[in-house]
């Protein structure tokens, strides 16, 4: 059993670097990547740990993207996995652009909610997200003090993309963070297809049809949001364009506790280490 998608306390998950290689340990993974939004931080501090027990730790990176920016702003998760080599100094730089931008959000959004009355200051939500502060850490600031029941009420009442509080983020275009991807000799892989919430289902081959042309080489078939059928329409979809098939529980942590290391939502998921054997053929 492998897990490919999986966030520590670098972003916006729960777990120290080390924490995540001893729980991954502790059920018996093969293999796993650390896949942190903008950062290799998590992935840079468990490295050692990975390779002193035997662990197949896999460098990943989850980026933000925008699809048909003109049409309408659609966020597309790309995850990029680097089987080969680290990644260079180049995109480690052009992430530290993302981070800015992330941070300039912050800025903004911190000031949106303070308009809607919520008494919150940017400082004590750094404190929590440290140098990567996300929504997931505004959620925990607006529960601590009050504001939200729990994430998805934080999420629902101030930070989701249809909330009185929320505030884009500058985000590349999702054949921009296709090409730097495997600029940096990654993988280029879509996210959790199933967020993309189409429901015309020849609109949606028809979509991913059209990021594999711009260089998309991977599609996550096996994820926590996706059921079996999903499953199946996304291994079909794969095949019909030549795209590799990745999966991964998109373990947070605390922070989402229904989701498992490994085994996703009510054990779900059981990813085999075949899908990493066929991403390093490929």
């Amino acid at each position: 059993m492998i897990d490919l998608h999986t966030h520590t306390n670098e972003s916006d998950g729960t777990c120290t670097p080390l924490e995540l290689v001893d729980r991954a340990l502790a059920i018996g993974l093969e293999a796993l990547a650390i896949s942190d939004h903008d950062t290799f931080a998590g992935h840079d501090q468990a490295v050692a740990a990975a390779r002193a027990y035997g662990l197949d730790l896999i460098c990943a990176i989850e980026l933000s993207t925008v699809w048909d920016r003109a049409a309408g702003r659609r966020t597309v998760h790309l995850l990029g996995y680097f089987l080969r080599q680290p990644p260079p100094v180049e995109f480690r730089t052009w992430l530290k652009e993302l981070q800015a931008a992330r941070r300039d959000r912050n800025v903004r959004l911190i000031a949106k909610l303070q308009s809607l009355g919520v008494n919150i200051e940017l400082n004590e939500v750094e404190r929590v997200g440290r140098t990567l502060t996300g929504r997931p850490h505004f959620a925990g600031v607006l529960i601590q003090k009050g504001y939200a029941a729990n994430y998805e009420d934080a999420f629902r009442r101030y930070l989701d993309e249809t909330a009185p509080g929320f505030v884009e983020r500058e985000a590349p275009d999702i054949a921009a963070g296709i090409q730097r991807i495997i600029s940096a000799g990654g993988i280029p892989v879509l996210a959790h297809p199933v967020r993309l919430g189409i429901r015309n289902l020849e609109t949606e081959e028809s979509i991913i049809g059209t990021m594999r042309d711009a260089g998309l080489l991977g599609i996550e078939v096996y994820h926590s949001d996706q059921n079996p059928t999903d499953q199946a329409r996304y291994r079909k979809i794969a095949k019909k364009f030549g795209l590799v098939v990745t999966g991964g529980s998109d373990y947070h942590g605390d922070v989402k506790p229904r989701i498992a290391l490994g085994t996703g939502i009510g054990g779900g998921l059981n990813i085999p280490r075949s899908v990493l054997d066929d991403m390093r053929r490929a």
